[in-house]
């Protein structure tokens, strides 16, 4: 995930409603995945659930081309806001390459872009962001660990931090999910949100039948063929890093996506459509429009583009310079990290790597 706009000072007149950071997070965070799939995947049935939903922007070329064409020049302005496959080349070695994944088990993002599977087999070091998803009993401990980053801890739950109108809302929107709210309280309202916005009965569906997202299927395959697996962050940290902004801030983006119902079929299917064509500098400009009409707080977004994205970005950047140096190396984050003034692409070549897409 990355900002798509530039500096945060710049995010006051671009501000993203609370669906835009609530799936960016969800993208962004494979600790986020990889507790839905923990947490549901016993109670998810292992047969084939159809949530195929409407693309937005298909609609749209119908119904309103010139805001169409509004958004796709929006889109255009985004650096590096096409490609999900580039060669990192520099400092005298084999070439490296960064691929963009989604973090879902959709059978055409596991099929990779052209040449992202010739790239990968010919890897010798392989980065993910967090390593630890290859074992699923060390990520649930560490997870376990601290509670306190998933959880209400004490006597507090979720209902110290609702409006009465809210918490009709909450309950309605998640019981029309079949999730009770009473069976959810103890839990921070981002982590509920992460098995709500995924369309969850495809994934854990899929999921039930043994099905891993893209990231962690190349972590396992790097495994299994005596790879070097390396991660770029900890699952503890990216938990940190979500449980570091306010529990208000997260509970307003759930319910105003919760209200968007079956809509939200239809953005991610935009969405998967989009990441499938390479397009990631149009996703967040589609989630706008999505989103138009949803209250917003540019102070509460622009601290999550601040601390989820471009924070992230940075590190992901330093620690993997030294891997992508020794080069032969096959990089995979979230794709929407990587365009963007502030994007790993960039930073990347600010790092003294040469960067290009691969057609």
């Amino acid at each position: 995930m990355n900002t798509f706009t530039g500096p945060v000072r710049d995010l006051a007149a671009k501000a993203a409603d609370g669906l835009l950071w609530l799936i960016a997070m969800l993208n962004a965070l494979t600790a986020a995945s990889l507790l839905a799939a923990l947490l549901y995947v016993s109670d998810a049935r292992a047969e084939e659930v159809d949530c195929a939903g409407s693309n937005i922007l298909t609609g749209l070329e119908l119904s309103d081309p010139a805001r169409l064409a509004a958004l796709r020049a929006e889109a255009a302005a985004v650096p590096n806001g096409k490609g999900l496959l580039w060669k990192i080349e520099g400092h005298g070695q084999a070439p490296s390459f960064l691929l963009g994944t989604m973090h879902v088990t959709d059978p055409r993002v596991l099929a990779m872009p052209g040449g992202a599977t010739e790239a990968f087999a010919r890897a010798e070091t392989v980065i993910v962001e967090s390593d630890e998803i290859v074992d699923q009993n060390r990520a649930t401990a560490a997870i376990m660990m601290q509670p306190e980053l998933t959880m209400f801890t004490g006597d507090k739950t979720i209902n110290d931090f609702l409006k009465p109108e809210d918490r009709a809302l909450l309950e309605n929107g998640l019981k029309a999910r079949g999730i009770p709210l009473p069976l959810v309280t103890k839990m921070k309202p981002w982590m509920i949100a992460s098995f709500v916005a995924l369309r969850p009965a495809c994934e854990f569906s899929r999921k039930a039948a043994g099905a891993s997202f893209l990231d962690k299927k190349l972590a396992e395959d790097a495994v299994k063929e005596g790879k070097t697996l390396k991660g770029l962050e900890t699952l503890v940290e990216q938990l940190s890093a979500m449980d570091s902004l306010p529990v208000e801030l997260h509970l307003k983006a759930l319910i105003e996506t919760l209200a968007l119902g079956k809509t939200m079929d239809d953005v991610m299917t935009t969405t998967t459509d989009l990441y499938l064509s390479g397009e990631t500098g149009t996703i967040m400009p589609m989630m706008k429009l999505v989103s138009a009409g949803l209250s917003s707080d540019d102070a509460g977004y622009a601290e999550f583009e601040q601390r989820i994205i471009i924070d992230r970005n940075r590190i992901m950047a330093d620690r993997a310079a030294p891997l992508l140096k020794g080069g032969g190396a096959f990089m995979a984050v979230g794709a929407l990290h990587l365009p963007g003034r502030e994007g790993l692409v960039e930073l990347l070549r600010q790092q003294g790597f040469t960067v290009t897409r691969v057609e």
